[in-house]
């Protein structure tokens, strides 16, 4: 192999990785519920409250969502 060859064999596996590697993983809180959490806990602890979490707008896919499903 020459040395150009190997340099976008590497090329395209570094752009395939980079992007695989969007989205979201499945087993992670959203923000909304780490907030909601965070009062639950907050309020076990008897500490003052942190704001009311405002409930997100429903869920929407993104474009690279078909990548790692």
């Amino acid at each position: 192999m020459t040395a150009g060859r190997i340099l976008v064999t590497l090329t395209v596996l570094a752009a395939v990785t980079a992007v695989t590697a969007c989205g979201r993983r499945a087993g992670l809180d959203t923000p909304y519920e780490a907030a909601v959490q965070a009062r639950k806990d907050a309020a076990k602890a008897k500490q003052p409250l942190p704001p009311e979490p405002t409930k997100p707008e429903t869920d929407k896919p993104f474009v690279l969502d078909k990548l790692i499903q």
